[in-house]
């Protein structure tokens, strides 16, 4: 390709989109970016976005990634997070850069891998998707066969749950079927930016061993 990706700079905020790009394009582009980037990446039959996050976007992704650890704690469910590995899938031609992503039910299988290939590994059974900047691409999670996606848009946090090889819009998450979280994460980490960073974990523990005790 004639682009000189080292040259590309993409404000916060804002995403580039090159058409036309084949897989193996794609794949160059991926090594020319490199490992350490602030933007991450979405490629769609052929077509490939690069976009840079805002600050409250980064802020969103690791307070929600916490609780979910936090939550993962109290419930003791083993779990692998591999934050914003790239997933892709030559067949399908398409590939993804979560905000995060867990292992949960196939944590074993992908506990201490340097890469991911989805040819053989399974996809994460949950990723996480901060849509400040209307990035979200469930399309391509759903393709990917990803489990389970949770979105936060426009201070809600939506569950999609793979049906059937589609995803559906659910209330509760099919790893935490008892726990009203679409409520709480949201409730959370709005309450974060008044109350710090410890004081938001510690009263969503504390809210996790309540709910626990009361089933």
């Amino acid at each position: 390709m004639l682009l000189k990706l080292q040259q590309l700079t993409v404000p916060p905020g804002q995403r580039v989109l090159l058409k036309d790009v084949n897989w193996q394009d794609f794949e160059g582009i991926l090594a020319d970016l490199g490992e350490s980037r602030n933007s991450r990446i979405a490629y769609d039959n052929n077509t490939l976005e690069i976009m840079a996050s805002l600050p409250e976007h980064e802020s969103a992704k690791v307070i929600i990634a916490d609780l979910f650890k936090v939550l993962m704690q109290e419930l003791e469910i083993d779990f692998w997070p591999l934050g914003s590995t790239t997933f892709k899938n030559e067949l399908m031609q398409q590939g993804i850069e979560p905000d995060d992503c867990f292992y949960i039910e196939n944590e074993a299988k992908v506990r201490g891998k340097k890469r991911i290939d989805l040819t053989v590994d399974p996809p994460p059974d949950l990723a996480l998707e901060i849509d400040v900047t209307s990035r979200t691409h469930p399309n391509i999670y759903q393709n990917l066969g990803v489990p389970e996606l949770w979105r936060f848009e426009r201070g809600k946090l939506k569950i999609d749950v793979l049906e059937n090889g589609e995803y559906a819009e659910s209330e509760f998450s099919i790893h935490f079927p008892d726990l009203p979280l679409t409520d709480a994460i949201p409730e959370y980490l709005e309450r974060s930016p008044f109350i710090g960073w410890n004081k938001t974990m510690n009263t969503f523990r504390v809210w996790v061993q309540q709910q626990v005790s009361a089933k």
